[in-house]
């Protein structure tokens, strides 16, 4: 099975907030770039990935995610997350009716594609499937098989939220790059344990991160 995943990014201007404590307000923006060209470098060498739609309105993004072979779709909602996630696979299901279809965070720097490989045939079991992040609260993959809604409930406790609507929990060991999002200083720094994309790689080599 092959799945077409929705990668929804906010402008990069406003991302990241949370890393303050680890990088100025000006390197910022470039880091949330970077994130998510190594996630979805790392998504479209993935095996069990048809394709990847990002969606977002931001110009740059846009134009570096389609380089690497993303189709790019404008945040038409501009309602949030959940909203520019149920558009994203409204508009792949509109063009593939029988595609199943997956939810990924943009800020997966650490992401193997075999890794994903196995998320997404482990979820391939069950109608709709979620990964809970690292922290064990949130969600960094959404599944729905076709003819299913994504459903997605990103947010606060995203982790309680999926239950609730019935998608499957999946409990899989030694998929840390797939469940290592990055929204603090010290998200950062356990991605770059686990090892970067380049492009993060390259973004924060003039970064001062303590525990390295």
């Amino acid at each position: 099975m092959q799945w077409t995943l929705v990668v929804p990014l906010k402008p990069l201007a406003r991302a990241k907030s949370r890393l303050a404590d680890t990088a100025a307000d000006a390197l910022r923006p470039g880091l949330a770039l970077a994130f998510a060209q190594d996630t979805v470098a790392a998504a479209l060498a993935c095996p069990a990935v048809r394709g990847v739609a990002v969606v977002t309105d931001d110009a740059l993004a846009a134009r570096e995610l389609s380089a690497l072979g993303a189709s790019v779709l404008p945040d038409e909602p501009g309602r949030g997350l959940n909203a520019a996630l149920e558009f994203g696979a409204a508009k792949v299901r509109s063009a593939l009716p029988n595609t199943p279809v997956a939810a990924l965070n943009a800020d997966l720097p650490a992401l193997r594609p075999a890794e994903l490989a196995r998320v997404l045939d482990a979820a391939a079991q069950f109608p709709r499937a979620f990964l809970p992040d690292a922290a064990g609260v949130g969600t960094t993959l959404l599944t729905a098989s076709p003819g299913l809604e994504l459903r997605p409930a990103f947010g606060p406790d995203s982790r309680t939220q999926h239950h609730a609507s019935g998608a499957q929990e999946l409990l899989l060991d030694s998929v840390d790059s797939v469940r290592q999002d990055v929204d603090t200083g010290a998200d950062l720094r356990a991605a770059l344990t686990l090892g970067v994309g380049p492009r993060t790689a390259t973004s924060t080599a003039g970064l001062l991160i303590s525990g390295q």
